[in-house]
This record gives C-alpha cells, sequence and structure tokens, in this order.
C-alpha cells in the first residue's frame, strides 16, 4: 500500500530521472554539433553547462523561484500572527520551521519551495492575508507543509529552472542556426546544418509551450488532492481549506507576477480568466478538491 513515505521516494526518484534526461540530452545535442563542426570544444562545453545547470536547479531553484516571484522575507516582529501559524501547524506536523516570505500582490495565493524539509520556504500574496480569515489561512498553510513534507517542493522547484531552459534552447537553435550554422571549411555541410537547426528552433519554439506544460503535468496533479487531504486531517478542519480555494478560485485579481515556469507551484492555478483544457491544466478544478474536501467533513 502507498504511503506518505513512497510517495516522497517516489517525488525525489522523479527528480533525479528529470535531472538525467535533461543531462543525457544537452550532452547529446552537443556531441551532435561538436561531430557537424569537427569541434571537440563545443561537447567539451554542453558537458560543463548541462552539469552547471543541473546543480543550479537543485541548490539553487528555490531562491530563483523566489526571485522571480518577487518575493521578500518577513521576521517574526514583521507578521506575529503568521508566523504564530505556521509555527504551530510544523510543530503538529512534525517539520522543522520553514522561512516565510510575502509576496507583495493583492490576489490570494500561496506556494512552498525549497529542496527539502529542513531548506524549505512558505510564500503568501499580501492578498491571502487580507482576504482570508484565520481557520482559511491555516488551511493553507497546512496544504503547503505537506508539499513540504511529501517532498513534493524538490520536484516542483527543479522543474521551475529545467522549464525555462526549454525557451532558452528555442531562442538558442534559431539564433546559432542563423549566425553560425555555416561551416568554412564546407559551405554546403554549413548551410545544410543551419537550415536544420533552423527547422529544429522553429519547432522548439513552436511546441515549448506544450512541451513546458508537460514537464509540469509530470509532477501529476495527484499532489495536489494529496496535500489536500493531508493539509485537512493537519488542522482536523477541512472547511477551512475548501473555503479558502472557493475564495482564491472566485477572486478574480490578476496575480502579476504569475508565469508558466512557475504557475504550478501555487496552490491554485494564478491566471485568471484564461479558459484552460483540463487535459492541460497544472492544478485539478477547484470545484473537486472543495467536493473531496467537504466529503471529509461528514
Amino acid at each position: 500500500m502507498a504511503t506518505l513515505y513512497t510517495h516522497a521516494s517516489k517525488n525525489v526518484l522523479k527528480t533525479w530521472i528529470l535531472i538525467s534526461v535533461f543531462l543525457v540530452f544537452i550532452i547529446g545535442l552537443g556531441y551532435v554539433f561538436s561531430y557537424n563542426f569537427n569541434s571537440p570544444a563545443i561537447l567539451v562545453f554542453a558537458v560543463i553547462f548541462s552539469s552547471l545547470m543541473s546543480f543550479i536547479s537543485y541548490w539553487y531553484s528555490d531562491k530563483i523561484a523566489l526571485a522571480v516571484n518577487r518575493a521578500h522575507e518577513v521576521k517574526h516582529e514583521k507578521n506575529p500572527e503568521l508566523y504564530h501559524i505556521v509555527e504551530n501547524l510544523c510543530i503538529t506536523a512534525g517539520l522543522p520551521l520553514p522561512k516565510i516570505y510575502i509576496i507583495d500582490d493583492m490576489a490570494p495565493n500561496a506556494f512552498a519551495t525549497g529542496r527539502n524539509k529542513e531548506h524549505a520556504v512558505i510564500a503568501v500574496t499580501r492578498g491571502l492575508l487580507e482576504k482570508l480569515n484565520r481557520s482559511e489561512l491555516e488551511g493553507v498553510i497546512a496544504h503547503e507543509l505537506s508539499h513540504i513534507g511529501n517532498r513534493d517542493i524538490l520536484l516542483s522547484t527543479v522543474i521551475v529552472v529545467l522549464v525555462g531552459l526549454v525557451a532558452l534552447l528555442s531562442d538558442w537553435f534559431l539564433r546559432f542556426s542563423f549566425f553560425g550554422g555555416r561551416n568554412r571549411d564546407n559551405d554546403r555541410q554549413g548551410g545544410q546544418l543551419g537550415a536544420i537547426l533552423a527547422l529544429v528552433g522553429v519547432i522548439l519554439a513552436i511546441l515549448s509551450p506544450l512541451i513546458t506544460t508537460l514537464i509540469q503535468l509530470a509532477i501529476s496533479r495527484k499532489r495536489e488532492f494529496l496535500a489536500d487531504a493531508d493539509g485537512a486531517l493537519l488542522t482536523r478542519y477541512p472547511e477551512g481549506l475548501a473555503s479558502a480555494l472557493e475564495k482564491i478560485a472566485g477572486d478574480q485579481t490578476p496575480l502579476r507576477v504569475a508565469n508558466k515556469a512557475t504557475a504550478h507551484l501555487y496552490i491554485t492555478n494564478p491566471f485568471k480568466g484564461k479558459k484552460i483544457s483540463s487535459l492541460f491544466m497544472t492544478h485539478p478544478p477547484t470545484d473537486e478538491r472543495v467536493r473531496i474536501l467537504r466529503e471529509m467533513s461528514i
């Protein structure tokens, strides 16, 4: 039978698989370019680049996510009520106290990030603090602490960096095909390679939004249902989180810092007013999440 421990272990395994695939993909590209341009330096660069980006994605992706979302750390004296809510729930959950960050945005939302429970962060928006009551805020914090306990945050945060590289690669292919696609020793071969790289660049540019979504979906929407259930058990009040989800989903204030690379981190979809096919939603439908939570109260 699956447990929280097996779920956490699977998330760690998925993270290393994702990083390994990225390493192989970049080194493979480097080999192809190195062979066609007869330049071993390209392969060396590919190995160094892929290793460096994998290192950064593991150790610094949480800092990147916080910087992208313009979050700043808050201490106890600045917001003692929020600090005590997080502290009390951490004691109940048996988790170390994470750092607490605030995003100065009036759209209610929140996310957790970090590579493990000892280096975890919870970020909440100003709107969440002002628009939710205490029991609803506790439900959201409990949900995010469940992501930390389940190690969802490791996989989710690494994806932020790797997804961003998809867009960079598509742009790089296009630029390289036009400015570096000619081989001095063999203009015909260089021209053919340039045309191939241009085609790859166009394909990547067209497919990058789809690739981005598919990578994000690799973490599975089931993690949200599990975090909902764990969060409700932590507070022993499922209605608090259910009501919070309804308020967050119903609030039409746009989250200004939202972007495709970090959207999957948030407790609900941060893009308001945009209809998305259920196949490509990074979050389960809010109505379904609320229904399941309220069934736990019965």
